[in-house]
């Protein structure tokens, strides 16, 4: 069994992806990371740490769960390893049916904004964006592991 431990670095919360413009919603998926992963001065955390983003999905009125779970199953996680993004893992909630969480780790908070950039113009996250909308609410924490995690 793997545990995760993790010192929290500072959240951000952005607007339903529905609700801003494609550049804007690329400029917020990168503008709030503070300093994140390895050589941070926090007390408990390792020095090595990548940079740890915890992504919470909130499905607004009337989305869809299916499509939500279909785009990041067939089309959405690809996207992620090609951009350089490793993918933790992703978990359902048992008791907020209209919630998807996931982590992903980066080098650095520049690697992350880096990557998410590169995802935000692809044209097969456009593609895959526009042929399986879905509205959510996006909440994200950024985070490195603890001195004493086994996971950094």
């Amino acid at each position: 069994m793997t545990y995760l431990t993790i010192a929290m670095l500072g959240s951000t919360t952005t607007l339903a992806s529905r609700e801003i413009p494609a550049a804007r919603h690329a400029a917020l998926a990168q503008s709030a990371t503070p300093p994140c992963g390895p050589g941070l001065d926090i007390k408990n955390a390792a020095r090595d740490s990548r940079c740890f983003e915890l992504r919470t999905y909130t499905l607004a009125a009337g989305g869809s769960a299916d499509v939500l779970h279909a785009r990041f199953r067939e089309r959405t996680i690809a996207l992620f390893r090609k951009h350089g993004m490793t993918v933790i893992g992703f978990w359902q909630p048992v008791a907020r049916l209209d919630q998807l969480v996931y982590i992903l780790a980066y080098r650095d908070a520049a690697a992350r904004d880096s990557a998410w950039a590169a995802f935000n113009a692809d044209p097969e996250w456009l593609k895959t964006r526009a042929e399986m909308r879905v509205s959510v609410d996006v909440e994200n924490s950024f985070m490195v592991a603890t001195d004493y995690s086994p996971l950094k």
